[in-house]
């Protein structure tokens, strides 16, 4: 989104407790991506509107999103997966500090390992997904856990703008693995549109969040 509009819509979002601040200061200071004000906001609302009871967030990195997630819904279970091992420790850490941690379980471990996606489906089913790790993978991890959402569920996906790159000609991008990554974000959201399953809305939040409701 326009960066002065971000700016403005940011400055009526002042509800956030110190622990949240916390976490969005460490992971600017140690380039950690979580989502951005406006887009976690939004979510939030959906959330609220959606009620779900239990959630699979795929990419806890230091639990920002989840806790923000679970500190929106009072009855809500977040079953959520990191692979990096720093920021899975660190996700630990603060789910620690927080009242509502004990409602977040981390699985540690490559989403897309057998042995996780086990574990995973074990605790299904969910009301809702999140997903925001992997975006090359994306498509992946939609197919692999869409499986155990409800009937009435709903997924989520962050980052689905990339910076506006998707606009752009992605031959004319110069770095190649940047290249690549645009390419297959724009594959996904096309096919995440046609999906014969599921009717999508992209909102031009955040980074971009895609909004996938069963049909």
């Amino acid at each position: 989104m326009n960066g002065k509009l971000d700016s403005y819509l940011e400055s009526f979002i002042t509800d956030r407790n110190e622990l949240f601040t916390e976490m969005e200061r460490y992971a600017d200071l140690n380039h950690v991506p979580i989502m951005e004000i406006t887009g976690i906001n939004t979510l939030c609302q959906l959330l609220r509107l959606q009620n779900p009871k239990r959630i699979l967030e795929i990419g806890t990195a230091i639990g920002y999103s989840a806790l923000r997630m679970a500190d929106t819904l009072e009855q809500v279970e977040i079953i959520t997966i990191e692979r990096d091992e720093e920021r899975y420790e660190r996700a630990i850490h603060y789910l620690g500090r927080s009242p509502y941690g004990q409602r977040v379980k981390v699985i540690k471990g490559d989403a897309l390992d057998q042995s996780v996606i086990d574990e995973v489906h074990s605790f299904g089913p969910y009301d809702a997904i999140f997903i925001d790790a992997a975006k090359g993978q994306y498509q992946k991890f939609f197919n692999e856990f869409t499986a155990s959402l409800n009937e009435q569920g709903c997924v989520y996906t962050d980052n689905v703008l990339f910076k506006g790159l998707v606009l752009e000609d992605e031959d004319l991008i110069e770095k190649k693995n940047l290249r690549n990554l645009v390419k297959k974000i724009k594959h996904y959201n096309q096919w995440l549109m046609q999906h014969e399953e599921f009717i999508t809305t992209i909102l031009p939040v955040g980074d971009g969040l895609a909004v996938s409701i069963k049909r």
